[in-house]
């Protein structure tokens, strides 16, 4: 599988967790503060590896930043992306399962390396419900994307 990784810090766990994705036999592209030369900003390089995803240049993408919220806030503002900041292995099951997520978001402070094994585990172990309410649920996500919607406001 192909992985992109963004991350706008060069932290431990962000190494650790370019070294798990290989362990596991994943392509892996880095980006951001991984990657020298390239822009750091957690908005700039989560979308970077989020754009990946959509374009179908990648199965996967993992977004870090501080937080987590930034990077999962910016991937999902890419059209396609349904990004999930997980912060415990019963979230990353979830988030696959009932949310079919393509973007595992992760807190730089908040992941420790066992724990972002256990997260990882779960990500990679789950699949996407066929229940058809989850898949509607899904399909209504991606309508959102597609409409747009004006709103006017009288003073």
């Amino acid at each position: 599988m192909r992985i992109c990784v963004s991350s706008d810090m060069d932290e431990p766990v962000a190494r650790a967790l370019l070294r798990r994705l290989r362990d596991r036999g994943h392509h892996v592209v880095a980006y951001g503060a991984l990657s020298p030369g390239d822009d750091p900003q957690w908005a700039a390089c989560a979308q970077a590896a989020a754009r990946e995803v959509a374009a179908g240049n990648a199965d996967q993408a993992v977004v870090c930043c501080w937080t987590g919220t930034g990077a999962s806030i910016a991937a999902n503002k890419v059209p396609g992306v349904r990004a999930a900041l997980c912060t415990d292995a019963y979230t990353a099951d979830g988030a696959r399962r009932w949310n079919d997520a393509n973007v595992l978001a992760l807190s730089l402070r908040l992941t420790s390396e066992p724990l972002l094994e256990e997260i990882l585990d779960a990500w990679f172990a789950a699949e996407a419900s066929t229940d058809p309410v989850d898949r509607l649920n899904v399909a209504h996500l991606e309508q959102l994307r597609d409409t747009t919607t004006t709103t006017t406001t009288t003073t």
